[in-house]
């Protein structure tokens, strides 16, 4: 499974592939074009209740992994998600974008592991 992730901040590359934004809000400072996105998917990000009680705090991580899966789970967009990255799969490789600073403690990390568990 070639699926990456990458901080959207960092330019793009062809090694990139297909690009999606794993945010429910736009990242500040950065326009459209220089995103350079395949789509922006905002019904996979942790809801806005889940992002506002983690706020990106490490010691938080653990549970907020959990709790995001169980979200990811119940959430009926998730089969939808999982068939277009394995179509997109078959093209290339798809890199999971993300805003936060912490490149180790977001939830496009969460998102890849729970991908590869499916």
């Amino acid at each position: 499974m070639d699926v990456q992730v990458k901080r959207v901040y960092e330019a793009p590359e062809e090694s990139d592939g297909f690009r999606i934004l794993t945010d429910r809000l736009w990242p500040r400072g950065i326009s459209k074009e220089k995103a350079a996105l395949g789509i922006w998917d905002k019904s996979i990000a942790p809801s806005t209740e889940l992002r506002k009680w983690f706020g990106h705090d490490p010691e938080k991580f653990e549970k907020f992994k959990k709790r995001y899966a169980e979200e990811l789970s119940g959430n009926p967009d998730t089969e939808k998600f999982i068939s277009l990255i394995r179509e997109e799969l078959q093209k290339g490789p798809v890199t999971l974008l993300y805003g936060a600073k912490d490149e180790i403690h977001n939830q496009a990390v969460v998102l890849k592991e729970f991908l590869k568990d499916k």
